[in-house]
């Protein structure tokens, strides 16, 4: 492979990699693909390595930083721009991820993800996440620029100090003002899919605070609208960090949120999804290409001092569905109980 792509695969070998074969490491980090052919991708120059020349056999250094070129577990064309900077330090950096785009790669199939765009973008720095958001899900992400700022405000993180600001869309016309759900959150029961959690009694405790910005009757207009009677645009707080605990909790309260393929819908939805893609089906079925979900505000201890508040503003694609349901522009920093 005398010519490799200029768009590459970027991996930093950590603990659990240092000492291994280059050949076997891959093997075993991407399903599905045989030791033998990731050797002769290797032999041919698809795997690269500032420090040296790789061979299949190379045993793995902590801290390398090895360049994958291999079609199929790398990119055929160059990567999106870096998400809008909200934030940037000495020490940290938030962005505005857009939806649809992951924090982290996943899985083994290729897909651009933040934490790449970020590193390349800021090369002299050690850039990791300090949370993630799901891939549908827009706003606040904040990123550290050195290893002790991570583990400061990871920290942080865990022991309740940084205070997150949600906006959603949920579907149907919510009848209350502001409520707080109490609801522990554990595994799904009966469930096909096993991303789905749930309310469960014997699951870890959840706290979510809601409160209703703006009730979005539906236009007469529109002929398909699974959103039953509209949808509303609300605001919630998260007192505690489980995962899809917003999209659980409002399903627990019968006001899913508009565009989720999993919660507030029957297995059968986003199997058909895993399946088919987001074809007419699921449109009609959840309403909207995403998860209406925007983290909208974070405020966060600094690593040097003080505190940082941040906000993001609210993604085109739910401004669209707001400044579409009645003349006029929604500004959701300000609360407003009717319409």
């Amino acid at each position: 492979m005398s010519d490799p792509s200029p768009w590459y695969r970027d991996l930093t070998i950590g603990d659990r990699a240092e000492g291994r074969r280059l050949d076997a490491y891959l093997a075993a980090r991407f399903e599905g693909w045989s030791r033998t052919l990731l050797a002769k991708w290797i032999r041919r120059g698809g795997v690269q390595s500032d420090a040296r020349p790789l061979k299949p056999s190379s045993r793995l250094r902590l801290g390398e930083r090895i360049r994958i070129h291999i079609p199929g577990l790398a990119p055929t064309e160059p990567p999106p721009p870096l998400p809008a900077v909200l934030h940037e330090d000495a020490r940290v950096l938030v962005l505005d991820k857009p939806p649809g785009l992951l924090c982290h790669p996943s899985g083994h199939r290729w897909a651009y993800a933040v934490i790449g765009l970020a590193r390349r973008a800021r090369p002299d720095h050690s850039v990791e996440l300090v949370h993630r958001l799901d891939r549908d899900t827009s706003g606040v992400l904040v990123l550290t620029k050195d290893k002790a700022a991570n583990v400061f405000l990871k920290e942080a993180v865990r022991s309740r100090h940084v205070h997150k600001v949600y906006l959603a869309i949920a579907r149907g016309l919510i009848p209350w003002d502001a409520t707080d759900v109490h609801a522990p959150i554990g595994d799904a029961a009966d469930s096909e899919i096993r991303l789905r959690r749930g309310v469960n009694p014997d699951g870890k405790q959840a706290h979510t605070s809601v409160r209703v910005l703006r009730r979005i009757p539906l236009d007469p207009n529109q002929s398909q609208a699974p959103q039953r009677d509209g949808c509303t645009l609300i605001e919630l707080i998260l007192h505690t960090g489980r995962t899809h605990q917003i999209r659980i909790h409002m399903d627990h309260l019968g006001f899913p949120l508009l565009g989720d393929k999993i919660y507030g819908q029957p297995d059968s939805t986003f199997l058909h999804f895993l399946d088919f893609g987001d074809d007419d089906v699921v449109r009609r079925a959840v309403g909207f290409p995403r998860q209406a979900l925007h983290c909208a505000t974070m405020t966060f201890p600094h690593p040097d001092h003080g505190t940082v508040t941040v906000h993001a503003p609210l993604a085109a694609d739910l401004k669209a569905i707001l400044d579409g349901a009645q003349p006029g522009r929604l500004d959701p920093s300000h609360s407003e109980g009717e319409p």
